[in-house]
Formats: C-alpha cells, structure tokens, sequence
C-alpha cells in the first residue's frame, strides 16, 4: 500500500474512520509507518540494489568470460609459436605482452559495465605510457633493437660475430643488451641499439670460410719455385678443401718483395688452426729451400 492509497482512503471514508472511536490512533500510524518504510525499501531496491547487483553481475561475467577467451588465444598462439624458429625468450616475452593487452581490455570492459568513465581511464593510461617511454627512450631503443635481433637472428649465440664495435662469441641475446666472450675471455655486455644501429659481421653464419694471407719473397728468388712449394702445401693440409678450390698468385709487385697470394677454403671451425699452423710452416718450408722473406731495410751511406 502506498502513501497515495493511504491518503485517499483516509480522506474518501472519513466517517468510516471515525466511526471506530475505539480504535486507538497509534494504530492508524503503524500502518502509516508500515507503508513508508514499504515504500523507502522498495525504491532502494528499484533505484539502486536491482541496477547495481545487474551491472556487477554482468561486470563479474565479462570478466569471466573475457579471461577464458584470453587464455585459449593464448594456447592457441603458443602453440603457433612453438612451431615457429623463434627464440623461446622472445616468444615468452611476447606471450606476456599479448596476454597483458588482452586483459587490459578485458578490465576495461567490465569497469564500463560497472559505469566507470573508461575514456578518462584510458586517457590516463596513454598519458603514463607516453611519460614512461620519454623517460625510458634509450631503454625503449635498446628493447626494439633486441626484438629486431631476436625476429630477424642475424646471429645466434655460440656465433663469433664483430658487431657494436666489439667482436667476440655471444653468449646470450636478451631483450636489452647482448653478452659477448671475448678471445681472450672477457665478457663484454652490448647493448642491442649500438649493435643494430651498427653493421654487423657474422664469422660464424656460413660453415666455410676462405683463409686470407700474403707471404713475400725476394725479387732474386725463384717465383715458380715458390709457388710450387705453396700449393703443394696446401694439397697436403687435409683441412685445406678442394671445393671450392684455393687459390695461389702473384698479388703484388711490392718495394722490396713479390707479394703472393695465398687463399684456401677451410671449414669456419678451422680457420684460425689453418691461419697460424700454414704461417709457421710457410716461414720452416722457405728457409729449407732457401726462399728469402724480404723486410724492410734501410742502406745508410756516409760520405767522407
């Protein structure tokens, strides 16, 4: 009964009302009572428990549901990604990007649903990111860098690289600098913006490589003897391929030698044996046939 009824039944019988003369008047107002606070409940439960309890139940659903979607996109890109020839650092790192933008949304759903100003939020957001990304643009830089170095793998670790104004073997590509080890053991951290800003050079990336070196002799020498006694010491280094062939040659008609050319295919894993043990052999081979490796000299006359 509400406050409306109630007033129009006192007013349309007033006789009936006050033909109960033995009716006490407090009860008149317990019913009055009984019907506001009937009415107060029932607006509260009209204007703000149904509405509310509906938009947290749907805001409650979204986010259920959203979070199921979000974790079987998930299954399925990893699995894409598992058959993929990426780093396994890169793919997670990835994961968690995607996994943290999709829930991102997924919250943003349910706090429209709740009737929180989202625009504002995601203003606020944007405005974070952008204070965040000027403060950290050399990080920024670096994180973009090793993204590219992990997709496009110029190099990979175990490879003897010279790259960022260093060289040596790369220990570990991660997502903000790259550990190199050195030859003589150093470890040297990279960070990956100095590296793809740079050229890079992957001794490693190929399984032959050709073995560069310039041995001289003297002009009074015999050049077809020389040449002789270098091939065929090439054909007996059994690390010396055959395909593709090695290559001996005058290369220069220096001032004071005839520069040689020697150039030999060896496996990648060779190429510093073969560099170092063909140079020691050459010096014994051409002392033993009396091949002469000129250096510079200087003739000072004095006149008296």
């Amino acid at each position: 009964m509400s406050l409306l009824n109630l007033f129009n039944a006192i007013t349309q019988n007033p006789t009936q009302t006050q033909s109960s003369p033995h009716e006490p008047a407090i009860g008149l107002v317990s019913k009055a009572s009984e019907t506001i606070a009937n009415f107060e409940l029932q607006h509260v439960l009209d204007v703000y428990v149904m509405p509310w309890g509906i938009n947290i139940l749907l805001a409650i659903v979204i986010f259920v549901i959203g979070k199921i979607i979000v974790k079987t996109l998930m299954g399925i890109f990893g699995k894409v990604m598992a058959q993929s020839k990426y780093d396994d650092m890169l793919v997670d790192f990835l994961k968690s990007i995607l996994n943290g933008t999709l829930m991102l949304f997924v919250i943003i759903a349910s706090l429209d649903q709740l009737g929180v100003d989202t625009t504002s939020l995601v203003a606020i957001l944007g405005a974070a990111g952008l204070a965040i990304g000027l403060s950290l643009q050399g990080s920024l830089q670096n994180f973009a860098a090793g993204v590219m170095l992990l997709v496009f793998r110029p190099f990979k670790a175990g490879d003897y690289v010279e790259a960022g104004g260093v060289s040596g073997s790369v220990i570990n590509i991660g997502i903000f600098s790259t550990v190199m080890n050195t030859p003589d053991n150093k470890e040297i951290i990279v960070p990956n913006g100095n590296i793809y800003g740079d050229n890079i050079t992957n001794y490693s990336a190929k399984p032959t490589r050709r073995v560069d070196m310039v041995f001289g002799i003297g002009y009074g020498d015999d050049l077809l003897k020389a040449k002789q006694v270098l091939e065929s010491m090439l054909e007996a280094d059994e690390r010396v391929l055959k395909d593709p062939a090695y290559k001996v040659a005058v290369g220069e008609l220096g001032d004071s030698s005839v520069n040689m050319i020697v150039r030999p295919w060896v496996n990648s894993s060779d190429y510093w044996a073969v560099k170092f043990d063909f140079t020691e052999a050459v010096k014994l081979r051409f002392d033993q046939e009396g091949i002469s490796i000129p250096f510079p000299q200087m003739d000072v006359h004095l006149d008296k």
